[in-house]
Parts: C-alpha cells; sequence; structure tokens
C-alpha cells in the first residue's frame, strides 16, 4: 500500500529509505520541540502545554503536507516568528498573548485568502530578492543574539548597551561549551548535531552549579509520561483588536509584518527543499505549489488555535532530503516520531536555557549563511539589505528591520531613476512603512 500511496517507484526510493529519511529530519529539528516552549514562555504562556502543543501541531500540519503534495516537507512552529510573537508582539508592544494568537488566526485568514487566489506570489514578488534574503539573514542573526542572551554570554551594560557576561559562571561556560560541541558536530555532519549538543549539555548540567548552589539542570521526577494538557493555551485566542477602528489600525502593522515573514520563510523553504529533491521544473516553477501553500496556510490557522506561534515549513527537512526522501513518507514518518515525543514531556521540561541557547546560536548560524546569495559589491544591492540585517536585532524588532529595509531599497531606486528594481505594490508597501515610523500613521506606538 505504501509505495502505491506515495508512488516510491516512480520517485526512485524505497520504504526503508524514507523512514530513514523521516528519522533524520526528526532528528534535525526535534530542537524545536524544547526551544518554542521556551521563547514562547517568555509571554506568560503555559511552558508545558507549550510542549504538547508543539509536537502536536507539528504533527498534524507535517501529516497535511505529507497527504496533500507528497513532498517530504515537514512543519513545526518557526524560528524567527516565534521570536516575533514573544519579544515584539507582546513584549515589545504589550499586546497580551491570547490577542497576539488572535492575530496569527488573522494572518492565517489572510494567508488561505492569498493563496487561493494566487495574489501570494504577487506579494512575494514585491519584495526585491536581495531584501528577501537579508530578511532570513536579520532573523538569523536576531535569534543567534537572543541566544546568546539566554545563555548570559551578553549582558545589559549601561555603558556600552552590551557587554560580556561572567564566562567563568556555570551556566555561561555550559552555552559556550554547547556551541562549541555544536558547531563541531554540524561541521562534521553528525545526523542530529543540534539534538545532541542539547542532550549533552543538558546532561553536564546535571553536575554543574549555577545561581543559588542549584544544579544548572533539574533531574526530573520520571522520565516518561502521558502528554501534558493543552488546556492553558489551547483555544485561548481573542479578537479584542478587531472591535474598533482605532484598534485595527494599530494592529494592522503588525499583522502585515506576520504575514510577511510567513510568506518569506514558507516561500523560500518550499524553494530550497524542493530545489534540493529535484522537483522544481526547468522554469522555476513548483508542481502541486498550490496545495503546498495551502498546507502551510491550514497550519497557520491550526498554530493560531492550538496556542503557538505561526506554524510553517522547516528547512531542516533538506537534511531529510540529503538521506534520500522523496515522498510524503518521510514526512509521515517525523509526524509519528512528533507524537510519539509527548510522552518524553519531563525530559523536555529538563533542558535547561544553557542547552538550548546553543541551539538558537547555531539555527541563527544556518540562516545567516544565505547572505552569500546577496550582491554586496552593488551598493544599491547592498545598502538595504545591510540595514535590514543590523536593524532586525538592533530594534529588536523584525518589523522595524523589514520596514527600514524597503523604506531605503524604494529611497535608492527612485534616487538612482531604477524604478525598475521595486513592483508598485513594494513601494506601496514601503510608504505603508513610513507613514507608520513617522508618525502619519492613525495608530499609537
Amino acid at each position: 500500500m505504501l509505495p502505491r500511496l506515495f508512488r516510491l517507484e516512480e520517485n526512485r526510493t524505497t520504504v526503508a529509505r524514507e523512514l530513514q529519511a523521516g528519522l533524520t529530519t526528526f532528528a534535525a529539528m526535534a530542537y524545536i520541540l524544547a526551544v518554542n516552549p521556551a521563547i514562547l514562555a517568555g509571554t506568560g504562556m503555559d511552558k508545558t502545554a507549550l510542549v504538547t502543543v508543539t509536537a502536536l501541531t507539528a504533527a498534524i500540519a507535517t501529516t497535511l503536507m505529507a497527504l496533500l503534495t507528497n513532498y517530504p516537507i515537514a512543519l513545526a512552529p518557526g524560528m524567527g516568528i516565534n521570536a516575533y510573537f514573544t519579544y515584539t508582539l507582546v513584549e515589545g508592544r504589550g499586546v497580551p498573548w491570547t490577542e497576539a494568537l488572535g492575530m496569527v488566526f488573522v494572518n492565517g485568514v489572510l494567508f488561505l485568502l492569498l493563496s487561493v487566489t494566487g495574489i501570494r506570489e504577487k506579494i512575494v514578488a514585491a519584495i526585491p530578492a536581495a531584501l528577501k534574503t537579508a530578511i532570513t539573514c536579520g532573523i538569523g542573526l536576531f535569534i543567534a543574539f537572543i541566544g546568546l542572551k539566554n545563555g548570559g554570554v551578553v549582558v545589559a551594560s549601561p555603558a556600552t548597551f552590551v557587554t560580556h557576561g561572567n564566562f567563568a559562571s556555570g551556566p555561561v561556560a555550559l552555552c559556550l561549551a554547547g556551541i562549541a560541541l555544536t558547531a563541531v558536530l554540524v561541521a562534521r555532519r553528525v545526523p542530529g548535531a543540534i539534538v545532541l549538543g542539547i542532550g549533552a549539555i543538558t546532561v553536564a548540567g546535571l553536575f554543574v552549579r549555577g545561581a543559588g548552589g542549584r544544579m544548572v539542570t533539574a533531574w526530573p521526577e520520571s522520565f516518561f509520561a502521558l502528554p501534558a494538557s493543552a488546556a492553558p493555551v489551547f483555544g485561548k485566542l481573542t479578537f479584542q483588536f478587531l472591535t474598533n477602528s482605532n484598534a485595527i489600525l494599530m494592529a494592522l502593522p503588525l499583522i502585515l509584518t506576520l504575514l510577511m515573514v510567513d510568506l518569506f520563510d514558507n516561500i523560500g523553504t518550499l524553494i530550497g527543499v524542493t530545489q534540493r529533491a529535484g522537483f522544481l521544473r526547468p522554469d522555476g516553477t513548483l508542481p502541486r505549489a498550490g496545495r503546498a501553500l495551502i498546507a502551510d496556510s491550514l497550519a497557520t490557522l491550526l498554530s493560531a488555535v492550538c496556542g503557538t506561534s505561526t506554524v510553517v515549513s522547516y528547512i531542516e527537512s533538506a537534511s531529510g532530503v540529503e538521506a534520500g526522501g522523496r515522498t510524503g513518507l518521510t514526512t509521515l514518518t517525523t509526524a509519528a516520531l512528533l507524537l510519539l515525543a509527548l510522552f518524553l514531556t519531563p525530559l523536555i521540561l529538563m533542558v535547561p536555557a544553557a542547552a538550548t541557547a546553543p541551539a538558537l546560536v547555531i539555527v541563527g548560524i544556518f540562516m545567516m549563511q544565505s547572505i552569500v546569495e546577496i550582491d554586496l559589491r552593488d551598493f544599491a544591492t547592498a545598502a538595504p539589505a545591510i540595514l535590514t540585517i543590523l536593524a532586525i536585532p538592533l530594534t529588536f524588532s523584525i518589523a522595524e528591520g523589514i520596514g527600514l529595509g524597503l523604506i531605503a531599497a524604494a529611497l535608492l531606486a527612485l534616487a538612482l531613476g531604477r524604478l525598475d528594481r521595486l513592483t508598485p505594490l513594494g513601494y506601496g508597501l514601503a510608504v505603508v512603512f513610513f507613514l507608520q515610523f513617522f508618525h502619519f500613521w492613525p495608530f499609537e506606538r
């Protein structure tokens, strides 16, 4: 049945190879089960429930992708979007996490409409390719910075804004060791390098003392348990921002940014993974692209209802493709392993920040690697891109980074008389951000 259902012979693969590839993808992305709850818990959401929701939404969305497209692409709550959810929407703008979930849901509705009508591709085309790459790099730098901050490697300073932490303290030393260990494992192409790094530092934390003389890693009461209840976050989304025009205007730029990040993250992953797997046609189009976009859109709606930030296609799926995965059987295998992880919640919760912080740094480095795709020799291309990359972490806001990059790109295009560098929609987006930054837009900042 499996060979017929997933057309294994047509895709020149076998059941054994697909199962191995699914395991490889799971090993590459399993860090999200510890990292996503750690990030979103900063909003006040229940961390234990977030472990369940992270695994559940990832498994369901991954299954949708497998059945709708037969592609070896797994999904899970997106890195970068969860940072935007926590540090920009909730902590930066003071949006309650229940309202932020409501914004994710509205974003999902728009995402689905844009996917069904074909407008989604036009929005993506409105952003110059270099700026899309810069957004990915900027989010990567942002994630790496958050990792260094969470690990105590960098701390606040009244004189210099940031400075180094106490490297001799147990948690910071473990974090630095985790970065070094994981980097070596990744460089040596060890499967599941990030998960192995998290596991090694978690075990080491059992023997290293942190603040108050307590061990960095707390020994769990049990290693296995029934899945924790998702009730504290499930179905808690609210929509107060839709109650009046002023609130809608305040929420509009935030939802727009969610939509833009969601668009670029998913499109970039789809193109990157399917190109690696050899699915792209010679003209660059992707078979069954519409189904893939709809699967992504449904995943966004699912994430908001269940109680997590946006679920997106995962670039770590490329590791499964490298292991030979070519069909949805790979992703179904990954989904099954994500469900199995629900029974390991005590083990996931024992992972300390010193172990998850290195994972953030390494993921950030992965995302930064795409900077080589930007033509930095052309100043008109380099300036908006580098402004975007710098602004995202330094303003602690993905929205501001995207906005500054778009405004810079529009100004340079107009000044140089090279109007074709942006589409009319691209100029329109730049105007929206300009009005927002300089308080001409009718909402409170």
